[in-house]
């Protein structure tokens, strides 16, 4: 039977899962310089190990209200293509290992932006545990958001 391992983090209260195996790391940002002009969800930019990271805000990106500005934070670094991003989120939880056969299809109430970012979803026994997909996590600057904004113009 095969299994997977994911990382639990929580963003906005709730329990998300992302695949062990696309993070490179876990850290506390101590700096993010913001970036003028950028998308909401880009929190700004942060140094990691002297790399220039792109920090993405997950409570922006999933439209949650922000945090409080005294709240401790917490990233996960991950990569897409060549770049480097860390996700800012409220807190990072245990690695569990999953069966994949105990995996659902994301459900057709989940929030939709929500459900924009999963690949589906584990009942635990006392609550629901979003698996992220992280490269639609950072797929925020899609076409379809171009077309948008060309439409409305």
């Amino acid at each position: 039977m095969s299994s997977t391992e994911y990382i639990t983090l929580w963003i906005g209260g709730q329990l998300f899962g992302a695949s062990v195996a696309r993070i490179h790391d876990v850290f506390a940002p101590t700096s993010i310089t913001p970036v003028p002009l950028g998308p909401k969800e880009v929190a700004g930019l942060l140094n990691l190990r002297g790399r220039i990271v792109t920090a993405i805000d997950s409570r922006s990106r999933l439209g949650l209200p922000p945090r409080d500005k005294d709240a401790s934070i917490m990233a996960i670094g991950i990569e897409k293509g060549a770049e480097s991003f860390g996700l800012i989120i409220d807190e990072v939880g245990e690695v569990m290992t999953l069966q994949d056969a105990d995996r659902e299809d994301t459900p057709a109430n989940l929030e939709p932006v929500w459900a924009q970012i999963a690949s589906g979803v584990y009942r635990l026994e006392d609550r629901l545990l979003v698996v992220i997909d992280i490269d639609k996590i950072l797929a925020f600057e899609t076409d379809a958001d171009s077309d948008r904004g060309s439409k409305a113009a």
